[in-house]
């Protein structure tokens, strides 16, 4: 009974596959790659322990409401940490949220009316897909490397509008995969002619292992047009991969009459995120930031290169895979007609293995022989005996 009271959006949420999947892990023994979450003995947690402390101390500030658009001198670290990256702004251009997730909600809520169309990758982060979906838009698409040019996007839209474009050009979740230069470039050319926003989701930027780092596209765009106010990417960071996940500290970046209307957003949704996470997260910015994210680098680099290796000796033949120059995933693409979720039953109940099938990550849930590990959270030789099982569940 109380069901036909829902709006229509209810019936288009679903519980997230990889948090289901996370509940399944408590049994003795089982080796996970599911979950995409940071090591947490490489959380500064003493220094966490301390600026907590330092916040409470100074007064009741910390325990206090505090403006929609975030503290202050918490917004200005990230003018800097920004302008290091490429960007320049000021503290009006960025709005503190929990989490860059709920960025993406708040974004799906601004731009997406029911029938509107969001381009998306083809895989694509699963949040994202979840954090649009309840705004019942209908999904595209994006290649930047293909031949689609903006009137094919537009008329596909059919009675709706294409809204924005949504990427995490580095290191993707769930591939691993960066968008290089072109292509960047490419979506860019593609949003002018369509007149949409981008949707810039930087969670794993800090982390790249090898290569040469490639300017954000608001950074580019910004380059082309002069001015942050004149661009229409609006890029999505957040503390959760490199110094806190439960804290749930992210921003946005983006010109000064976008984040108004964020502002107005999280103003209806929790008025502001809590102020004592964000003076922790300032504080731990300012004085670890630059020499915490090296130790992040080295060892996750090195997690990445054991689980590449475990798959070149014990992944049979017809299985294919990702070589990620950063982040926190491996795409493993099984031969036509396996099926991931079939395949995690078998390994979950033989040999203790968790992963996340591929079909989550695709809007129209196709990519049934997919499978996305995670080398984040286990060491390396948890990685090597994870992958030795992997290959033995293949065979079999």
């Amino acid at each position: 009974m109380t069901q036909n009271l829902f709006a229509t959006r209810a019936s288009r949420m679903k519980a997230s596959e990889i948090r289901e999947l996370l509940k399944l892990l408590d049994q003795p023994g089982i080796i996970s790659f599911a979950g995409g979450i940071p090591d947490p003995n490489l959380f500064p947690t003493e220094a966490f322990a301390q600026a907590c402390q330092a916040a409470l101390s100074a007064g009741p500030q910390a325990l206090q409401y505090s403006v929609s658009e975030g503290y202050v001198p918490l917004r200005e670290w990230l003018v800097q940490h920004m302008r290091e990256i490429g960007v320049d702004c000021s503290v009006d251009n960025i709005l503190i949220t929990s989490g860059s997730q709920q960025a993406l909600d708040y974004l799906g809520k601004l731009y997406l009316s029911p029938e509107d169309t969001a381009l998306i990758g083809w895989p694509t982060y699963l949040g994202a897909i979840n954090a649009f979906d309840a705004y019942e838009p209908r999904f595209d698409r994006l290649m930047l490397n293909g031949n689609r040019g903006a009137a094919e996007y537009s008329e596909a839209a059919g009675e709706g509008a294409v809204k924005f474009a949504y990427l995490s050009p580095d290191f993707a979740n769930p591939t691993g995969e960066t968008v290089d230069l072109r292509g960047r470039e490419y979506l860019l050319n593609l949003a002018d002619d369509l007149n949409i926003a981008v949707i810039e989701d930087g969670a794993y930027q800090a982390l790249r292992y090898e290569g040469d780092a490639i300017p954000p596209v608001l950074a580019l765009e910004q380059a082309r047009k002069g001015s942050i106010e004149a661009c229409r990417t609006i890029y999505c960071g957040s503390f959760s991969k490199t110094l806190s996940p439960g804290l749930r500290v992210g921003w946005v970046v983006a010109a000064k009459p976008i984040i108004s209307q964020l502002v107005l957003v999280k103003q209806a949704a929790d008025l502001h995120s809590p102020t004592l996470n964000q003076m922790a997260v300032e504080q731990v910015a300012r004085a670890h930031f630059d020499t915490h994210i090296p130790l992040l680098r080295q060892t996750y680099g090195a997690r990445r290169d054991a689980m590449l290796e475990a798959l070149q000796q014990n992944m049979p033949d017809g299985v294919q895979w990702t070589h990620p120059q950063g982040g926190m995933f491996i795409w493993v693409t099984l031969p036509t007609g396996m099926n991931g979720a079939d395949l995690l039953a078998r390994a979950l109940d033989t040999v203790k293995l968790a992963f996340v099938p591929g079909r989550a990550f695709f809007a129209d849930g196709s990519g049934a022989n997919t499978i996305r590990l995670s080398f984040s959270n286990s060491d390396e030789d948890t990685i090597r005996e994870g992958i030795r099982r992997l290959g033995i569940v293949l065979r079999a």
